[in-house]
Order: C-alpha cells, then sequence, then structure tokens
C-alpha cells in the first residue's frame, strides 16, 4: 500500500542561520513520500540565496520566493496552493524535525477515526544556538497552566487556553481546504485555526517531542503585547468568531474566561484600544463583574502597568 503524501510547507522569513539546519531535518525523514515547498516570504538576509543553493542540490524542493512581504498566513496559503499532500505540515524554517515526526504522525493518524482531523505532539524548545530550554508540556505542567493534555473534542479547551505547540501540528488536507486555508486579515494564524477547525474536527495527542521549536530574540512570539500589536487585535477578531461558532452555555463561558484574560493584558500591557473592545464583547455574553469595570477604569492611569506586567511574567514564566 502506497504510503500517503505529506506537504511540508516550510516558512521562511530573515532565518538566513537556521532554513540550512531546517531543511536538512525535513530532507532527512526516515518517511519518504514527502512533497517539500520553501515559501520565503521577502527576506532581507541570505535567506533565499541558501535556499536557491538546496534547490540545487535537492531539486525536488519547490522554491517560492517572494517580493512584497505578506505574512505567515498569507505565505502559507500560497504555499498550500501548490501542495498535492494529504497531509499538510506548516513548517517555519527556524524549527528542527525529528527524523521520525512524519512517519509517527502518519502512523497515528492511520489508525484514527475519520473524524480526527489534526495530530499534534510535545516539543522541545531551543535557543539560538540550539541549546535546550524546555519542553513544553513540562513547563506547562510544572508552572500550573495545565492539568491534563486536552484531546478528541478541543473546542472549548482551544478558546479559553493555550497547550498546543503549533508547530508540532500536521494537517488533514480536508480541513484546511474547507477553512480555506488561513485567515490573510490576520497578524497570526494559529488560534484562529484551532477554534474553526476545532468546530468541526477532533484533536489527537502523541506524547512525545518531534520538534524542536526556536526561541530565537526576533520571533513572533517573542512581540506579544507590545503596544499596538497587531496580534492582540487578531485575537479579539478571532473571539469575535468564536461566539458565533459557540453553540452552549459551556463554551460561551470559556469564551469568557478568554476575554478576561485578554482584557488583563490589554490593560497591563496599555493596549487601551483592544481592552475596550474585548470589554464590549465581554458584555455581549455576561454581566461584568467588580473586577472587569475595575480594569476598565484604570485603563488610562498613568500607572507603569507595563513594568508591573512585565516584571510580573518575569518571574511568573520563567
Amino acid at each position: 500500500m502506497k504510503e500517503p503524501l505529506v506537504s511540508v510547507i516550510c516558512l521562511s522569513y530573515n532565518h538566513e542561520k537556521f532554513v540550512q539546519e531546517a531543511i536538512h531535518s525535513v530532507i532527512h525523514q526516515t518517511y519518504k513520500n514527502i512533497e517539500i515547498i520553501v515559501v520565503d516570504d521577502a527576506s532581507n538576509d541570505r535567506s533565499q540565496e541558501i535556499i536557491q543553493k538546496l534547490v540545487i542540490e535537492f531539486p525536488f524542493i519547490q522554491f517560492l520566493p517572494i517580493e512584497k512581504n505578506f505574512g505567515n498566513c498569507k505565505a502559507f496559503n500560497l504555499g498550500f496552493a501548490l501542495s498535492k499532500g494529504e497531509y499538510i505540515i506548516d513548517f517555519a524554517t527556524d524549527d528542527i524535525m525529528m527524523p521520525e515526526r512524519i512517519a509517527k504522525q502518519v502512523n497515528q493518524f492511520q489508525s484514527l477515526p475519520q473524524d480526527f482531523g489534526v495530530a499534534f505532539s510535545d516539543a522541545t524548545y531551543v535557543d539560538e544556538q540550539g541549546e535546550v530550554l524546555r519542553q513544553h508540556y513540562e513547563y506547562l505542567f510544572r508552572k500550573k497552566l495545565l492539568r491534563e493534555i486536552p484531546q478528541g473534542d478541543v473546542y472549548t479547551k482551544v478558546i479559553s487556553r493555550y497547550f498546543i505547540a503549533s508547530p508540532t501540528m500536521m494537517v488533514k488536507r480536508i480541513v484546511m481546504e474547507k477553512l480555506g486555508g488561513y485567515d490573510e486579515s490576520l497578524a497570526y494564524e494559529d488560534f484562529d485555526f484551532w477554534v474553526r477547525s476545532s468546530r468541526e474536527y477532533k484533536y489527537a495527542l502523541l506524547n512525545e517531542s518531534l520538534t524542536k521549536i526556536r526561541k530565537a530574540g526576533k520571533s513572533m512570539s517573542t512581540g506579544w503585547y507590545k503596544i499596538g500589536d497587531k496580534q492582540l487585535h487578531s485575537t479579539y477578531l478571532v473571539c469575535k468568531k468564536a461566539q458565533k461558532l459557540n453553540k452552549n452555555a459551556d463554551e460561551n463561558n470559556a469564551l469568557i474566561i478568554r476575554i478576561r484574560y485578554e482584557i488583563r493584558q490589554s490593560v497591563f500591557s496599555k493596549n487601551t484600544t483592544e481592552a475596550k473592545l474585548f470589554f464590549e464583547l465581554l458584555c455581549e455574553l455576561t454581566e461584568p463583574n467588580v473586577m472587569d469595570r475595575m480594569l476598565m477604569t484604570i485603563r488610562h492611569l498613568p500607572i507603569p502597568f507595563r513594568w508591573i506586567r512585565n516584571l510580573y511574567h518575569s518571574i511568573r514564566f520563567s
């Protein structure tokens, strides 16, 4: 029986220090029926030059260099439009796949019922030099941010809290097609993807580390909650989508938990516009409590909220 084709869409943006190792980790998978599509989102370093050399060495790599920076969502969609695989991996070219990752995830899918559309795993975070920083789930459990890893119907869970390391996901093509790819109006993709896909499909965990995720100084995740953060506004837009997708009180309660978290983060990061938008959305779902109203009252006060927030996070999440 022929192995199903897996399309790995490799997204590159200013990854000159990492892109060769990242793509090599895909090339050298134990699973061989792989389609590699590299999309460079208008890098201004040597990334495209390095990729071009890899294409000469490995002609089966499809390379799509983009002249204008579109961002992850559109760059991925351009790569997805070229793909043919039954399974899809969105892979950043500063990360590293363990050699058996694709084989293990395909085998997992082959044993799952048809209503499972997404597989995910544990991950290892590394610094720019490749030194291990922490394990994804060990860290979440140690910090008491997670008590168990949700599987199956995870819709309410993905609304209320973060627990999936998105670079570890393998997704059925039919899921991406049904969603129409990523929403290109958003500044980032994973929260929106989790909400929309988990409404229709189940998620399966493979509880071992199959991907090394790079925590580099200029990665998108290091820019959360800066003043004027476009990712924060995208989070608000996804919460609005979730409000329309929700079907019962439990799902609304999960969304309320998320919105209250985002109100706190917005106020303490001085993103007052988003704080107001989240508060208005909260009012559509429930009666604001005393803390909600107090946060809205103090959001304009000349208090060093950002310094307080940064200090708290340095202690809580170090």
